[in-house]
């Protein structure tokens, strides 16, 4: 990956994303934001993958460990806070937005109070993914918002699952990439976002979604060797895909000494 395309921008600690990393993919100048949330600040675009409301409720229904049944609240206001902070035109919601048919069904009415405030004055898109509701115009009405198979952007094509072989700058989710590391010996796992010359694959952004580690080789037919990880955080810092290890093989070896074996 060029390092152009990943430095950070000169004005970025005085802005009011203070905390995002911006880097530039397909021609575009992007902010990845400690939330998980991906900002295209001249399309005034901001995207999330992988929501998953009502996580908590299918989990039940099946029979699944016991989760807070906060999630899909605590969903919104994430996303609410992200709104306010930077007051898109069009939000995105990048796949997999419900946790199944039944979940979406199941939102509360102050779910859909909640979700219709957040879609006020705004474009909003729901992105089809392989957990979300096959269309239904009832349901369709009561959610609001447009839905689409996918939707293209100021060059970008936004996706829910990479595709095998895409000529396109692809954005995409579905994987809940997370990255795991020792950096001055301390651990470090988060989750992340995942770049590479003509991919990006965004973190998901809904409560107890978990995630499947950077270094598993899932993602090696889908990225290059050059790819980034964006961690998560106060601050999104950026680090070699390469220097990350699978957690089962976690070495203590210091992120700074294993970038100088590798290099």
């Amino acid at each position: 990956m060029n390092r152009r395309a990943i430095a950070r921008h000169p004005d970025q600690d005085a802005s009011p994303n203070r905390g995002a990393f911006w880097f530039s993919f397909g021609g575009n100048a992007l902010e990845a934001r400690p939330s998980g949330a991906l900002w295209l600040a001249d399309q005034r675009l901001l995207c999330v993958a992988d929501l998953h409301l009502g996580k908590s409720e299918r989990t039940a229904r099946r029979g699944g460990p016991f989760l807070p049944p906060y999630d899909t609240v605590e969903t919104l206001d994430r996303l609410r806070d992200e709104i306010e902070a930077c007051a898109p035109e069009t939000v995105l919601c990048l796949g997999d937005s419900f946790d199944d048919p039944r979940a979406a069904a199941a939102l509360t009415e102050e779910d859909i109070v909640a979700l219709r405030v957040l879609q006020g004055g705004r474009r909003w898109i729901w992105v089809a993914g392989n957990h979300d509701p096959i269309r239904d115009d009832a349901l369709s009405a009561r959610l609001g918002g447009e839905f689409a198979d996918e939707h293209g952007a100021a060059g970008l094509v936004f996706r829910h699952i990479a595709a095998p072989v895409s000529s396109a700058f692809e954005v995409s989710g579905h994987y809940h990439p997370k990255a795991t590391l020792f950096v001055r010996g301390r651990r470090l796992s988060r989750r992340c976002f995942l770049l590479d010359e003509r991919r990006l694959i965004l973190p998901a952004f809904g409560a107890y979604t978990g995630g499947l580690d950077a270094a598993d080789p899932t993602f090696d037919p889908l990225l290059g060797g050059g790819a980034t990880a964006f961690l998560l955080g106060e601050k999104v810092r950026a680090f070699p895909r390469r220097l990350l290890v699978a957690p089962h093989a976690l070495s203590r070896e210091p992120v700074d000494a294993r970038m100088k074996r590798r290099t």
